[in-house]
């Protein structure tokens, strides 16, 4: 199936930001993205958005990436920021959002893929689930909504915060202004269907 340009951009941008939260971005990846061209987007958010990040990518170094992602991330016992999306979208004590993704995923024919040791809320892991509800599914645009409304914007909104407000982030906050703008766009883009 070939998607409309306009869709095969929402669902690269979806995989990029999945991929540079799942793990730090090797040398190659930092050089592609410091090599790539300005985004020609009718959003000056986006398109500024992404210029930081092409440059800071530009800029970076991989090993202080990487020491940064584990630093913010990983953490000596508790990270810092987590990259749990349940941790940002418990209200109450008895609330269990990853049971609910769970049984969403399931309803959406997903799972969780052999091998992966990450539970389905890491951050990445929503994301990519964006990347194939565009990508792989022709009617698929309430089911797009419906995801995006209760999964990735909350999780992201909050997860942004932790990100900017974090004293362990650098480049990760280029990362976080771009999936912030992804998801106003996305947001507003739903409220127009």
């Amino acid at each position: 199936m070939t998607l409309p340009p306009e869709e095969q951009a929402r669902a690269n941008f979806y995989a990029l930001l999945a991929r540079l939260f799942y793990a730090p971005p090797d040398a190659d990846l930092l050089q592609a993205l410091g090599g790539s061209e300005p985004l020609a987007a009718e959003d000056p958010g986006l398109a500024a958005a992404w210029r930081e990040l092409v440059r800071a990518a530009g800029l970076a170094d991989a090993e202080a990436v990487r020491e940064e992602y584990e630093a913010a991330f990983i953490g000596t016992g508790k990270a810092p920021v987590t990259l749990y999306s349940a941790a940002y979208l418990v209200r109450y004590s008895n609330d269990a959002p990853l049971v609910a993704l769970r049984q969403e995923l399931a309803g959406l024919g997903l799972a969780r893929r052999e091998g992966v040791n990450e539970p389905e809320d890491h951050i990445a892991g929503i994301l990519e689930v964006m990347r194939c509800l565009i990508a792989q599914r022709e009617d698929s645009l309430d089911a797009q909504r419906n995801f995006f409304a209760r999964w990735v914007r909350p999780a992201a909104e909050r997860l942004c915060d932790a990100i900017e407000q974090s004293d362990k982030t650098n480049f990760y906050r280029n990362v976080a202004r771009l999936l912030r703008e992804v998801c106003t766009i996305e947001h507003s883009g739903f409220e127009m269907l």
